[in-house]
């Protein structure tokens, strides 16, 4: 079975939108757009390293990533080296709305999401990658179907926007299996699944007739 990566550029408090311009994803309001621009200049971002190329993987878009990937790509160089490995990928859409893809290699998902995603990852083939589609990773992401995760987290705080994980994100434990600081203070960071969250007690002693008490408030709700 082969895998599917998330690979997603974040804040510190975990906002993915528009980090490339600022008509990138507006949408909400967002006027953050662009905030990757002040580490354009970190010559250790190794974008394709990371994977964010699409380089031996086959995508999976969400259907706004898919049209705003749609508008840029196949519009640069040809010289381009991501522009060649993205428009040459195969691209994998979820939309609800759209009927025809123009981009090439790009074909529909249909209605159930999770149900195509479980029959692309059986099959034979390169490895599937995601890339931004906040909505998509959280869907995927609650029917524990993404094995990876390449999480760029740069030192910036955005306030609001689109996250990685919501709030009905799956409760999950992780491993991280490799990592990197950029010059600029990024970090670059690799998780894969590590099974449920393992929960447990610091305490050392029986709980204090104060703490009973105060325990009792809060399952009262009156806390």
């Amino acid at each position: 079975m082969r895998k599917l990566i998330a690979s997603t550029f974040v804040s510190l408090d975990g906002v993915m939108q528009s980090p490339g311009e600022p008509e990138e994803d507006p949408i909400g309001g967002f006027d953050h757009g662009g905030w990757m621009y002040a580490f354009g200049a970190d010559e250790s971002l190794d974008f394709s390293a990371a994977g964010f190329d699409g380089h031996e993987r086959e995508l999976v878009l969400g259907r706004r990533t898919y049209e705003i990937f749609d508008a840029f790509w196949p519009y640069q160089p040809d010289d381009n080296p991501i522009a060649k490995t993205i428009n040459a990928a195969k691209k994998h859409v979820a939309s609800r709305t759209l009927t025809k893809l123009d981009w090439n290699n790009s074909t529909l998902l249909g209605d159930d999401v999770v149900a195509a995603v479980s029959a692309l990852k059986a099959q034979p083939g390169l490895n599937l990658q995601i890339i931004g589609s906040s909505d998509l990773i959280q869907t995927l992401q609650a029917a524990s179907l993404i094995d990876e995760y390449v999480v760029w987290t740069f030192p910036v705080v955005l306030g609001h926007g689109k996250r990685l994980f919501g709030e009905k994100a799956k409760p999950s434990a992780f491993r991280l299996v490799r990592s990197q600081v950029s010059s600029s203070g990024v970090v670059m960071s690799t998780y894969v699944l590590n099974g449920d969250i393992q929960i447990g007690t610091f305490a050392q002693s029986e709980p204090s007739e104060k703490a009973l008490a105060l325990r009792k408030r809060m399952a009262s709700g009156a806390w």
